[in-house]
């Protein structure tokens, strides 16, 4: 049973900051392409880390004796102890100002902008957004804010209050299969101890999903090197995502990109073609 939720006692963390310092190895960039399907190639200092490197840097480090059930730390420290047991990526927005390089000692400000309680069709959803600011020796690299959501535990996986609209037809889309080793990969570089993506016993007895689930912000991620690809490797000035509903393990996945007048709307699909993340791009 979830204990009770205090917004006025969870509203205390706001305002909350924290700084952590990290290097950009060559060793994580390599990492960080070949799990994004690109050429790892032999990165060397001064080259351009992928857009989304700072997902992997500087991440907490707990002991086990502090990771509660589902491998995340339990409740405190930085973020709100938030006593509603799931949490997920609900998404956010990034400024890209100058790209993170090969050998960059990299610094991210955290700051706990604003917590908010609201009622779902699958109970009640707590939103804690985060703003990041993280800078490299040239000055701010990345501006950033994480939407976070937590839920109530059910039995049974949640169900959408009703299926997103069918995405538009793609101009520009690319197709790879979301491998639990993909999966793996990704939990590894960002040190996300998160059993929902590689713990398919725990994600589907426990959670109540049908298998193991795909990280949002490597959606994220996939999205935006598609879109900055498109535009000769320049990364949008400014980037907004949204999760729609969780995509799955064993299945195809498409990354899909439309232009506009302003920048490009962009999305990621699963095999029957629903939209799983939703992105805005303006250049």
């Amino acid at each position: 049973m979830t204990e009770q939720l205090d917004i006025n006692h969870l509203r205390q963390w706001t305002g909350r900051s924290t700084e952590a310092t990290d290097i950009v190895t060559a060793q994580l960039v390599k990492g960080l392409r070949a799990t994004l399907f690109q050429d790892p190639g032999e990165p060397k200092t001064g080259d351009a880390a992928p857009f989304t490197v700072h997902w992997c840097l500087a991440q907490p480090v707990f002991p086990m004796s502090m990771l509660g059930p589902d491998g995340h730390p339990t409740r405190g420290g930085f973020l709100p102890p938030v006593p509603l047991p799931r949490r997920m990526w609900a998404g956010g927005e990034i400024e890209f100002l100058q790209p993170l390089r090969v050998g960059d000692e990299s610094t991210r400000t955290s700051r706990i902008a604003d917590v908010t309680v609201k009622t779902g069709s699958t109970g009640t959803l707590c939103f804690v957004s985060v703003e990041h600011s993280i800078s490299s020796p040239r000055g701010i690299a990345i501006r950033e804010r994480q939407d976070i959501v937590y839920r109530e535990m059910t039995t049974t996986a949640p169900a959408a209050a009703k299926a997103p609209p069918p995405p538009p037809q793609a101009q520009h889309r690319e197709n790879h299969v979301s491998d639990p080793v993909l999966l793996f990969r990704y939990s590894a570089l960002t040190f996300n101890g998160h059993r929902i993506h590689y713990d398919r016993d725990y994600v589907t007895k426990v959670e109540g999903y049908p298998g193991l689930i795909f990280h949002g912000p490597l959606q994220a991620a996939f999205i935006v090197e598609l879109a900055a690809k498109l535009r000769g490797g320049t990364a949008p000035k400014k980037f907004t995502y949204r999760g729609l509903q969780p995509l799955f393990e064993g299945t195809e996945f498409s990354i899909n990109a439309n232009e506009t007048e302003t920048g490009m709307e962009l999305w990621t699909a699963n095999a029957e073609g629903q939209a799983t993340m939703k992105g805005t791009a303006v250049w």
